[in-house]
């Protein structure tokens, strides 16, 4: 059994499947809903998705792989920023729920900050909540003066960059939701365009384990109590060495080699989004 924690009153577990760049090519759509279909049975049963993912592909591939699972899975979708006015979330909603082809978004987020005012957009999300159309909401790509003007203590989680090159979180961002009991749903857990994962100071520590640097990157982010991470995999190589890397422990010395090639923020950081 996979490591759980309470996101959004529910037990899921701390490695779930990300979607970003799924749905963009209809060649790619069989063996993205295999990948996602196989996580679910692997265990790794939230997945988060968006409406701006493929302009709603990847929800429809989502849709796909969960038909006949939808009560084995916690499904995340998220609303443009554009979309996030009181009758816009409500009509964006909809389109997802089609998409997706169920009645209930377990968790549904704000993409990042818009034009809209934080609290049209909170009352759209209650009156979702209210409908049964959506379990919980809570935010992406918020740093902290946005968390703390928001105010809502029913922000059921903030979702942002997070992995060894990007630790601007780590100097306020992470310990204020820590200290509120808010998880951090980190995307890109392993970095961006493959240099993370090419690092000597990765590759070092998953020789001394005997695991990818992959899973050392996913094992950094899980360190952090009340982190859970959506990495992307699109085959069953990919899915099994997720799932183990909910098992590896890192030690001191790891982490301190890490630390040596990646630095923790010694003063606050622009929030970093992709």
């Amino acid at each position: 059994m996979m490591r759980t924690f309470e996101l959004a009153g529910v037990q899921v577990p701390v490695i779930g499947q990300g979607t970003w760049r799924m749905g963009e090519n209809r060649d790619r759509r069989k063996g993205e809903v295999a990948a996602l279909r196989e996580g679910i049975e692997r265990g790794l049963r939230l997945i988060d998705t968006a409406e701006m993912y493929g302009e709603g592909g990847a929800e429809e591939v989502v849709g796909e792989a969960i038909s006949g699972k939808r009560d084995q899975v916690f499904l995340v979708s998220k609303v443009y920023p554009h979309n996030a006015s009181r009758s816009g979330v409500a009509a964006a909603c909809e389109r997802s729920l089609r998409r997706l082809g169920t009645e209930h978004i377990d968790l549904y987020l704000l993409h990042w900050r818009g034009q809209y005012p934080l609290e049209e957009t909170v009352e759209a999300f209650e009156r979702l909540r209210e409908q049964g159309k959506i379990g919980r909401w809570g935010v992406s790509n918020f740093d902290l003066d946005d968390l703390q003007e928001l105010g809502a203590p029913a922000c059921a989680t903030n979702q942002v960059l997070y992995n060894p090159e990007e630790r601007g979180v780590e100097f306020d961002l992470l310990p204020w939701q820590q200290k509120q009991g808010m998880p951090l749903m980190a995307y890109c857990p392993l970095g961006q365009g493959g240099a993370l994962l090419a690092d000597a100071a990765l590759q070092q520590v998953a020789q001394r384990h005997g695991v990818t640097t992959a899973q050392v990157a996913l094992a950094w982010a899980l360190r952090q109590p009340n982190v859970l991470v959506i990495p992307k995999a699109s085959d069953s190589r990919h899915l099994a060495e997720n799932v183990a890397a909910a098992e590896l422990q890192l030690s001191a010395a790891d982490l301190q080699a890490i630390d040596s090639a990646y630095p923790a923020p010694t003063r606050k950081q622009r929030l970093q989004m992709v």
